[in-house]
């Protein structure tokens, strides 16, 4: 039986990573921090499947427990200060948490269990402006924000590991992934949350900020299959995995809507509070390689994935209706 162990696995991908996982019969160890208030409703319904140990990447030694104690096959690092907008309020504390922890980790598996195989979440908000459409695999970087900058360094610490120590050490390069599972801060989630608030007459308007960036939204469930075909490669490389369609923030709102019978022109206001101080207006991506080299590929389409999202939300605040 395979150990793995994953950062963050209270959150979205942490979650459908480790439903993925138990299906093909590994031990899954989830770390997490210490804190007050423990959310554990994404893997409520598997909790009793998985080990919970508390880690914290801002504590090296902590992350030297875990790799001493269980030299796990593998360590697929989710956790991080993920929601852009924090970042410019909390710039500090996403370098922390989003660069330097993956260097202790780095660090703590080069000590104590360099066979491990590590996979690192990188991020297409690196390519942030970009230089070309779509990005791929050696499109430059230019982040717009401190948690893009943050994701560039673990990007480039992960594969100096993997040269200088020779580590199997990965980065996955995905474009937005979204899910029911998204938190409601999450633009997508945002606005099918919002839209059926106002359904179901909750509310009376969504304000939102720039409709016209563009992202490449996929499924997270699709996207984990990605990240375990990674580390599974004959030999560490890293990949570019999106859908290879871009969508505006615009489009989501019109497709959420309209799935409810709504038009989202009478409801949506454009509010200059939610702007970012340095927008990232079109990301797409070129994942050719990760379908030729790992036949990857998504199963669900834009459409399906935000009927998805507001299916279920339908059904959560149905019930709270009731």
């Amino acid at each position: 039986m395979p150990t793995a162990i994953i950062t963050g696995i209270t959150g979205q991908d942490g979650s459908y990573l480790a439903e993925l996982l138990l299906t093909k019969g590994y031990r899954v160890i989830g770390m997490m921090r210490r804190s007050s208030v423990v959310t554990f409703e994404r893997i409520q319904h598997i909790q009793d499947q998985i080990d919970i140990l508390q880690g914290d990447l801002h504590d090296q030694s902590s992350l030297m427990d875990l790799m001493e104690q269980y030299k796990p096959d593998e360590v697929y690092n989710l956790a991080a200060q993920s929601f852009v907008p924090t970042s410019w309020n909390q710039p500090v504390l996403t370098g922390e948490v989003t660069a330097l922890g993956v260097t202790r980790m780095l660090e703590a598996i080069r000590l104590l269990s360099p066979k491990t195989r590590f996979y690192q979440a990188s991020s297409s908000e690196m390519f942030g402006k970009v230089h070309e459409v779509p990005q791929k695999e050696t499109t430059p970087f230019y982040p717009r924000s401190p948690y893009g900058v943050a994701k560039v360094y673990g990007h480039w610490i992960t594969i100096n590991y993997r040269e200088s120590y020779n580590l199997f050490a990965v980065s996955g390069i995905l474009f937005n992934h979204e899910s029911p599972r998204r938190g409601t801060e999450f633009v997508t989630r945002k606005i099918t949350y919002g839209a059926v608030r106002i359904k179901l007459g909750l509310a009376k308007d969504l304000h939102l900020g720039n409709l016209e960036a563009h992202r490449d939204w996929g499924f997270a469930g699709d996207y984990v299959d990605a990240m375990w075909r990674m580390i599974h490669n004959d030999h560490p490389e890293d990949f570019v995995v999106g859908t290879g369609e871009t969508h505006s923030v615009r489009e989501f709102c019109e497709k959420a809507f309209s799935y409810l019978g709504l038009d989202y022109q009478d409801y949506v206001i454009q509010d200059p509070r939610f702007y970012r101080p340095a927008e990232v207006d079109m990301l797409v991506a070129d994942s050719t390689r990760v379908r030729q080299k790992l036949g990857w590929a998504p199963k669900v389409d834009f459409s399906g994935l935000v009927e998805m999202m507001v299916d279920a939300d339908l059904k959560r605040l149905g019930r709270e209706v009731t």
